[in-house]
């Protein structure tokens, strides 16, 4: 049975737009229910204890403000932050295995983060891709587990590890008494491939390493020498490396800019068919390509940064990785021999297969034999750009490592520990399968300590519809446009089992007030029934927020939120359902998704939506600090860059807290993008005619009361 979220927001407008982190823990709050992971617990296992939702009842429920920024004078949150949170368990160095096939320290992983994470399918449990939905620390007395290959590993006693014999509390005591639970010995073996590699120091000798693996695979050095009329020569010198993966591209042209060599970005080729769109660098400057040369230069005797980063270029360049086999193939002898050399120095076990071709030049494929555990060893010590070729999602958690446990000894005093919440309810902590033990408060803004065992917390405005109606009868009441979703999105996955949002809609429906609603969240589509009828008296319209198609950045970038593509789908249902609908590309953030702006508007014109918005990436107050941690551990290359164009269109400032301009920006740079978005919407049709009406005010009525006659 897989696993159900009940509830997992971004509750704070503040967040670093799908950052996902949060140091203070003030509002990521994610519940969530047991659910059976396939293995055979044993009886006398303890239960996972249930999450709980507080029901509140609030004073009030429409929130005013007056920014000339913001449409709406006035606001519905029907869920205010709420959090989760699972046993401390592991030393904040212990390395995890994320979802871009590398690995980071658990104290440096946060909430909305890509792991790996494993579930049974068929005979085998196997690697999957999750999300992280929670981060927490606490001080407690730690133990020390030690493997028979040397694996160490740091964690609270209440932790669990897969065994092959079922998940294994670290301590424990087993028979009759009431505090029985199964715990690890040193007869057990843990299930996965055991300790991580470390990962490379990238100096200046991985540097020329990466760059002579990556050139001399992928990349054109010539030289050309032919007369012109009217010249001496016509002697032409030119660097070009074109690739479709742009993460080692862009390797590159940095590890060339540390040189000094300036090389020009340009679309190689567009994407044709199911062809991929390649770019690529240049540079015909003789000095540059020159230089070039001498870098990329065999040298004498291999350091072990120059053979770490060589291996990682040559991966990126000829490497592939695919149903669990791993090779590199070349036609040139002397980079396959170099390859043999450098495998053999970092002692990895390999075999050369030699393939003849017609009409074609020989080809030596270099495969990388030990299984899971090995390519793991190459992935993490040698460092390679490219992360679509480090998926190992599929692959089965069985391996030959020697993981059984050798001792478990404490260690005599408290250290902290961390812990994380995923998806799979498990998590990969330097190459063995580790478990989200039990849940419990962090709420920090409603004054619940991490202390607290076994607890969660969820808030949820019981009496929304209540108040709602309240508010609505008074005498005073003055009829605008409501927006839902202001703060946090009122489709949160709560919403299914509570219905607070849809409980708003059915009393905005009874007095005919008209509603705005924003959300990235297809679950809108459930509440039809009321949103159709409320559409024909022009009472309502839903935005849905689309900045992106790329997947892989949505999940990134909002990693709980419906993605992209079933946010378009719910711009057609509704669309179909004739309730007027529009998208907002929000944040548009420089590199990293305003290249897509058109494409956005594009799609979603194709599946219904007619009015159309956006807003500039803003990082108010500490926010600002979340998106450049967010920015460094997710697109460290681009890192840079980003902040730059950030400033140039915020006035040399990180934020502009400026009424007027702090949702579209100032600058040449604000003004292009501006100037874009107005030239798709007006090629495309967007916010013109009448489905881009106002909403109609003039219609809000009080219900009759049960028995009152109607005056006319």
């Amino acid at each position: 049975m897989p696993l159900k979220t009940l509830s997992g927001k971004h509750a704070d407008p503040r967040k670093g737009r799908g950052a996902g982190i949060n140091p203070e823990g003030r509002f990521e709050t994610v519940a969530r229910q047991a659910f059976d992971d396939g293995w055979d617990a044993p009886e006398d296992e303890l239960p996972p204890l249930k999450t709980h939702v507080t029901a509140e009842r609030v004073k009030s429920i429409i929130a005013r403000n007056d920014s000339p920024d913001i449409p709406f004078t006035q606001s519905i949150n029907p869920y205010q932050g709420c959090e989760h949170g699972c046993v401390y368990c592991v030393g904040g160095d212990t390395p995890i295995l994320m979802a871009d096939g590398r690995t980071r320290p658990i104290e440096d992983v946060r909430a909305g983060d890509a792991i790996y994470g494993t579930v049974r399918n068929g005979w085998y449990r196997r690697y999957v891709k999750a999300r992280v939905l929670a981060h927490w620390s606490v001080v407690k007395p730690a133990y020390r587990i030690t493997l028979e290959d040397g694996t160490c590993i740091l964690a609270g006693a209440d932790h669990r590890f897969l065994t092959e014999r079922g998940w294994k509390f670290v301590t424990g005591t087993m028979g009759r008494s009431s505090t029985q639970r199964p715990y690890l010995t040193t007869q057990n073996k843990l299930m996965g491939t055991g300790a991580f590699a470390r990962p490379p120091t990238k100096d200046r000798d991985y540097q020329l390493g990466y760059l002579s693996g990556l050139i001399r695979g992928d990349g054109l050095l010539a030289y050309y020498h032919y007369q012109r009329a009217g010249r001496i020569h016509g002697d032409q010198h030119q660097f070009r490396l074109a690739l479709c993966d742009t993460e080692a591209l862009q390797r590159a042209q940095e590890y060339l800019s540390q040189w000094g060599i300036t090389t020009q970005e340009f679309v190689f080729q567009k994407a044709v068919g199911n062809g991929q769109e390649m770019h690529a660098i240049r540079t015909q400057a003789r000095p540059a390509v020159e230089q070039i040369r001498g870098l990329i230069a065999w040298p004498g005797v291999p350091s072990p940064g120059w053979t770490t980063g060589f291996l990682a270029g040559i991966f990126d360049a000829e490497g592939s990785y695919s149903q669990g086999i791993l090779r590199i193939s070349n036609t040139d002898k002397d980079i396959i021999s170099w390859i043999d050399r450098c495998l053999r120095i970092l002692d990895f076990r390999f075999v050369l297969e030699h393939v003849h071709r017609e009409q074609l030049k020989p080809i030596t494929v270099v495969r990388l034999t030990g299984g899971l555990r090995e390519h793991l060893r190459f992935f993490h010590s040698v460092g390679p750009a490219i992360t679509r070729k480090l998926d190992i999602e599929g692959q089965a958690v069985k391996s030959e490592a020697r993981v059984g446990v050798v001792s478990v000894e404490p260690l005599g005093k408290a250290l902290r520990l961390y812990d994380i919440t995923t998806e799979t309810e498990d998590f990969i902590a330097n190459g063995v399968v580790s478990h989200n033990c039990y849940a419990r408060p962090t709420h920090a803004y409603r004054n619940l300590s991490p202390g607290i065992d076994f607890e969660t917390r969820l808030f949820a405005k019981v009496n929304a519809a209540e108040k709602l109606r309240e508010e609505l009868s008074r005498p005073g009441y003055r009829c605008e446009v409501i927006s839902l979703g202001a703060n946090t999105d009122p489709y949160q996955p709560i919403e299914r089992e509570w219905k607070i949002t849809r409980g708003v809609l059915e009393v905005c429906a009874e007095f005919n007030q008209p509603v705005g609603i924003v959300t990235k969240n297809a679950m809108v589509e459930r509440d039809i029934d009321i949103l159709a009828p409320m559409a024909q008296k022009n009472l309502v319209n839903v935005f849905l927020s689309v900045n992106n198609l790329d997947h892989d950045l949505a999940r990134t970038l909002e990693p709980r939120c419906s993605a992209p593509a079933r946010r378009l789908r719910a711009i057609r249902t509704l669309s179909n359902a004739g309730v007027p609908v529009g998208v907002l590309v929000a944040p548009v953030i420089p590199f990293l998704n305003d290249h897509q702006v058109e494409a956005v508007l594009e799609a979603a014109w194709e599946h219904g939506a007619r009015q159309a918005g956006y807003v500039l990436l803003r990082l108010p107050w500490e926010v600002k600090d979340l998106f450049k941690d967010w920015l460094e551990r997710h697109y460290p290359l681009k890192a840079q860059h980003v902040m730059s164009r950030v400033r140039a269109m915020r006035g040399g400032r990180d934020n502009d807290p400026e009424f007027g301009s702090r949702m579209r920006g100032t600058g040449q740079l604000a003004n292009l993008l501006a100037q874009r978005f107005r030239i798709a919407c007006a090629r495309l049709g967007y916010n013109a005619g009448q489905r881009n009406r106002a909403l109609d005010t003039a219609q809000f009525r009080l219900p009759a009361r049960a028995g009152q006659l109607s005056l006319f």
